[in-house]
């Protein structure tokens, strides 16, 4: 008994350019420094917002993160 082989076509990897991944990258970048924000410090020193709310809202999320609150 022989065995055949089967021609299996590599993967072509796709380029994407800067120009169209660096918009996203800043995007992201801002979003997840405006995120790391309430999460870390606000209803402290640098509140934006006045009242318990955000800091309520991301308690848990300090905790997990190990950002001390209280």
């Amino acid at each position: 008994m022989s065995q055949a082989s089967i021609a299996v076509p590599r993967p072509v990897p796709v380029r994407i350019p800067l120009r169209e991944i660096l918009p996203w990258a800043v995007f992201v970048g801002i979003l997840a420094v405006v995120v790391l924000y309430f999460v870390s410090t606000e209803e402290g020193a640098t509140a934006l917002f006045s009242g318990g709310y955000v800091h309520e809202f991301v308690h848990d999320g300090r905790h997990l993160l190990a950002f001390p609150c209280h």
